[in-house]
């Protein structure tokens, strides 16, 4: 039996944070909210395309139309807002056995890209999977390239000293040497989301980098998000601001999505690690698996963030389009 794909209907609609949840690459940015405000923000068309083997849904493909001067461009995510992972999200398949198991992502991909050739002939396409992701051959064999990309992520799953005490020697000193009394750590709400976009706008822009997320994007995603959520870490110090983390969370896993750079703020703590450590305590607390500290290609910032002893994953950037093409769309914004 082959494999249909269609653009989600209404009842597919009803249904696709159902599918996102059972889906192992399914992240808080595949809901469909989620992408309903990705769209907005970045000006973009989504197209939620999802496929069936007979009535069984086998997998989900949120793919964003950006139209420039008449050329049309496909991306998922959409550039501009720095949303860490989207692309492919598969169902049904684990208890398949290697081969169907290829089988069955290779069609359901095969025809994910025959529609969108067919319907909206991009020019460009560029698609940045989820860590879940770990075969890009059935893009590669559509004529994508595919570059490998990496993140560290933390298991949340052991004890708490354990976990503290497989940390490098000056994080597990800054973490358990700084008196409590010092600074306190919260999650907020828009207001501590505003001061930790802000934070991180003017770090970028201080380094001569350009951040274009809309704080009404950032916004409007912990707004409408349905079972996920965007929480924002703060760390103040006598009731002063000093730095925050976004931190998007969704099912076993937290992820270190905006904050965390260099404080201005005069002050003798040692806030990234604090905030971190925050987030990861509060993840034991609550039965999550996984911190992804969201980037691993950085040299100069994976020194910090190999210090928590995290395992490498691996993920994927896949380009589709001519080399003139690749090189107008240097629009696409990193996350890392």
């Amino acid at each position: 039996m082959s494999i249909d794909v269609r653009v989600a209907t209404e009842d597919d609609r009803e249904r696709w944070n159902d599918h996102v949840r059972r889906s192992p690459q399914g992240t808080l940015c595949h809901e469909l909210e989620a992408l309903d405000v990705q769209a907005e923000h970045s000006g973009s068309t989504l197209h939620p395309l999802i496929g069936f083997k007979g009535q069984e849904p086998v997998g989900l493909f949120p793919v964003f139309e950006l139209k420039k001067q008449f050329v049309t461009t496909v991306f998922s995510p959409p550039p501009h807002i720095r949303v860490p992972y989207l692309g492919p999200a598969f169902l049904n398949m684990g208890k398949l056995k290697q081969r169907k198991r290829e089988r069955r992502r290779q069609r359901f991909m095969d025809r994910c890209l025959e529609w969108i050739q067919s319907e909206l002939s991009p020019r460009y396409a560029h698609i940045r999977t989820s860590t879940g992701v770990e075969d890009a051959r059935p893009f590669k064999w559509n004529e994508f390239d595919a570059t490998p990309e990496y993140t560290y992520a933390v298991d949340l799953t052991r004890e708490r000293d354990d976990l503290l005490m497989s940390f490098s020697s000056d994080a597990r000193s800054n973490i358990t040497n700084t008196d409590e009394d010092e600074y306190e750590v919260t999650v907020g709400d828009s207001e501590e989301i505003a001061l930790i976009h802000e934070q991180v706008k003017n770090r970028y822009e201080s380094q001569d980098i350009s951040f274009g997320v809309p704080l009404e994007f950032v916004q409007d995603l912990a707004d409408q998000t349905a079972t996920g959520a965007v929480r924002p870490y703060t760390l103040r110090v006598d009731g002063e601001f000093v730095g925050g983390i976004l931190a998007l969370e969704y099912g076993d896993r937290t992820g270190r999505w905006m904050g965390g750079v260099r404080t201005d703020a005069d002050v003798d703590v040692p806030t990234n690690d604090l905030l971190d450590w925050a987030i990861m305590e509060d993840g034991m607390e609550r039965g999550l698996e996984t911190y992804d500290l969201v980037g691993a290609d950085t040299r100069r910032i994976n020194r910090y963030k190999a210090k928590f002893n995290p395992e490498l994953e691996t993920y994927y950037s896949l380009e589709y389009g001519s080399w003139g093409m690749k090189t107008v769309a240097s629009l696409y914004d990193s996350v890392k």
